[in-house]
């Protein structure tokens, strides 16, 4: 195992991430550990390295302010995935500490603009924060599929904020105990807190258990969610929901056909915006004995050692 410290003050072995990320020989299959100090970090990340363990020590912000209408040097607006202000594709990674943000601004302007995007297989995240507007959090399925996965990821007492699609992807993830926020953008409708992409021959897409959704937002303007794909999958366990989530929970984003393919679910909702009795009509409210199928062992396969 090596351990690179990255510091700002010059105290460390390198002043920047990308130098330390850099630093690391490719093909390398043990543990690499960065520690990062206190700091903000303006660098657009690139972090393609396997089994890398980063640590943020005090406030450590990983920051960047691309957005997808921005013009790339080809004169052509970059898009969604170049937007993000990190990019991991490294699999088996650890992450504890940071805060990634992409300041671009409100969606409403800018349009999307990526904190963190993430294709990486079995990645952790704890006590983390994901800061941005619209699609702050992109949890893709590898380029490459390894292990017939679609992308792994557990994140644990994080902290995501956005509002238009703010977590979305094809990615398998499992949220526990996060407080999700979604911003007042002073509209009718604030926004969407999930847009799933899951491919149809997973079992699972978005689970969020024991989560906070809280917001500044006027009561009844945002959805739990709306189907980025056809096969979505989104289900909520026993999370608090604040009276910003909207009576109905759930749009079809104007696709009636996916009334019949997606799955939208709950299960022990509580706080003012719990309405089970007045959800669509084509999500459900689990009985006891389907939320099984949700915990993390049934999510994973029973494969969750690299959650710990």
């Amino acid at each position: 195992m090596e351990s690179i410290r990255v510091s700002k003050s010059g105290r460390g072995d390198y002043t920047s991430v990308q130098a330390a990320i850099n630093s690391i020989p490719v093909g390398r299959t043990e543990e690499t550990h960065l520690i990062i100090e206190a700091g903000v970090y303006k660098e657009k990340l690139q972090i393609h390295k396997p089994h890398l363990r980063l640590y943020g020590k005090g406030e450590v912000r990983l920051v960047y302010d691309d957005y997808a209408l921005k013009l790339g040097s080809d004169g052509t607006p970059m898009g969604t995935n170049a937007s993000c202000s990190t990019h991991i594709t490294g699999d088996d990674i650890r992450v504890e500490h940071i805060i990634f943000e992409n300041t671009a601004g409100p969606g409403s302007i800018v349009g999307q603009a990526v904190a963190l995007y993430l294709d990486a297989d079995q990645a952790v995240f704890r006590n983390c924060t994901f800061l941005a507007a619209q699609d702050t959090l992109y949890l893709a399925k590898p380029k490459e599929e390894k292990l017939n996965t679609s992308g792994r990821n557990y994140f644990e007492h994080c902290r995501i904020a956005g509002d238009v699609d703010f977590i979305f992807g094809s990615a398998t993830a499992y949220f526990e105990e996060c407080e999700i926020i979604s911003l007042d953008r002073n509209m009718e409708i604030n926004g969407f807190i999930s847009a799933a992409a899951t491919p149809e021959d997973k079992k699972a897409g978005f689970i969020f258990h024991k989560c906070r959704l809280i917001s500044d937002a006027a009561a009844d303007s945002v959805y739990l969610g709306r189907p980025w794909r056809d096969y979505a999958r989104t289900v909520f366990i026993d999370c608090w929901m604040g009276g910003h989530i909207r009576r109905e929970g759930w749009n079809d984003w104007g696709k009636s056909s996916v009334n019949d393919t997606v799955q939208y679910a709950e299960y022990g909702s509580v706080g003012p915006g719990a309405a089970p009795g007045e959800r669509i009509s084509w999500s459900k409210q689990l009985e006891q004995n389907m939320k099984d199928n949700f915990s993390l062992e049934a999510v994973f396969g029973g494969d969750i050692a690299w959650t710990r």
